[in-house]
């Protein structure tokens, strides 16, 4: 059984994740000083803009499921 402290501590630490992916996300594109990533997803920044927060919360998620399933 997974803790309602451990959920917890799981959904601040996704959600910085998060936020730091698209943070990263935005400095790489103004880097490269360009507004939008693609032009896949009209009106929305591109593709990237869409999955940003993902690729830095998704490696944190998987983490802490093998630790969860490794300690059961």
């Amino acid at each position: 059984q997974t803790s309602l402290i451990s959920v917890i501590v799981l959904s601040i630490v996704l959600n910085i994740a998060a936020q730091v992916g698209d943070l990263v996300e935005s400095l790489i594109k103004r880097g490269a000083g360009v507004k939008d990533s693609g032009a896949i997803l009209p009106g929305h920044g591109g593709m990237l803009d869409r999955v940003d927060a993902l690729l830095f919360a998704a490696p944190v998620l998987w983490c802490f499921a093998a630790w969860h399933v490794m300690t059961q």
